[in-house]
């Protein structure tokens, strides 16, 4: 296959300022690495966190971006299990240590010293990436680049916040974007009942949650109908924390479910008391990603994307920031 000496990309070089469309090298695949052709990427809330410099220490310059669905173009030194031509997703983690603490007790998410996509090393806002085919995922080849784009991060990160709100019947989600859109086909078909909450006044959203399955939707600063066994927070806003503990009943679960937060505000103890818990997800691990998508195929998971070309990545991120996509962004390369 013929492959050219440059690619166009959207290049981070200074976090609060805008991206920068650059025309860069091709990059190489080295030992176990595939070299990938971006057919879509998705512009995740954690992009966000990294342009603005709400997440410290961003490797720079750098192309964002973690949710890839491409073609594998070429293969380096080492590569078994994968060929040129086969459709591949490319997520958040991208490497650990295998070695450290957490790696052996089967906790990869938490590795010492990972390296994330579209953080410490670039990411799918290119034409062209390379990835660690051991944190590769393989796509059926049929399957609409944009639309499974939002699985590799969203529909990994809600997968997980879902798994670790425990056993429920009922629960609030906090923020209805991409991860929440993809769990609630989850949490449906498995026959649980969800309460969707928005940005106050979002008739819009609400309206897309209803559709989705959810049994009730509102505004964050309501209090849902009846007592929740759980609550998901997927937006970034710590006085959400205090709103799920007043949703959730004594032994619920509240489940932080983003990479970052605003401060918490101060609450009485009363909230918590009851044996509610609140814990945090931390990334993802490769079984999330095996888990994930095996069941995005079978239910299956249908994605809302609005799609965006490639050197519209700065209007995509406004647009997530000002909570203006319904469902998930998608840069389409």
């Amino acid at each position: 296959m013929s492959l050219p000496t440059t690619m166009r990309a959207m290049v981070l070089e200074r976090p609060g300022s805008p991206l920068v469309r650059r025309e860069l090298p091709l990059p190489r695949p080295r030992r176990g690495q595939l070299l990938v052709r971006v057919e879509a990427c998705g512009v995740c809330r954690t992009d966000l966190h990294v342009v603005d410099g709400e997440l410290e220490r961003p490797r720079l310059p750098l192309v964002p971006g973690h949710e890839i669905v491409g073609r594998v173009v070429g293969v380096g030194e080492g590569v078994e299990g994968w060929q040129e031509g086969e459709r591949v997703g490319v997520p958040w983690l991208a490497s650990t240590c295998g070695q450290c603490r957490y790696c052996q007790e089967g906790r990869e998410n938490l590795c010492d010293t990972p390296e994330f996509t579209g953080y410490t090393v670039d990411g799918g806002y290119a034409e062209y990436t390379v990835a660690d085919q051991r944190y590769c995922f393989k796509l059926p080849g049929d399957v609409a680049a944009a639309e499974a784009a939002p699985l590799l991060c969203a529909g990994l990160i809600g997968y997980r916040s879902y798994r670790m709100a425990g056993e429920f019947t009922s629960a609030g989600i906090y923020g209805f974007g991409g991860a929440a859109h993809i769990v609630t086909q989850i949490a449906v078909r498995q026959g649980k009942r969800l309460f969707a909450f928005t940005r106050p006044g979002d008739e819009a959203g609400q309206r897309f949650a209803r559709a989705l399955g959810c049994v009730w939707a509102g505004g964050s600063d309501e209090l849902p109908p009846e007592p929740l066994d759980a609550a998901i927070i997927f937006a970034p806003v710590g006085s959400l924390v205090v709103a799920a503990l007043r949703a959730v009943r004594k032994g619920g679960t509240v489940v932080c479910g983003g990479i970052h937060m605003s401060e918490i505000p101060p609450f009485p103890y009363s909230l918590l008391w009851g044996e509610r818990v609140v814990r945090s997800v931390a990334n993802l691990t490769r079984q999330d990603g095996i888990e994930l998508l095996d069941l995005a195929m079978a239910i299956p998971i249908r994605t809302e994307v609005q799609p965006f070309p490639l050197e519209a990545a700065n209007e995509a991120l406004a647009a997530l920031r000002s909570g203006r996509v319904v469902g998930a962004a998608v840069l389409v390369v």
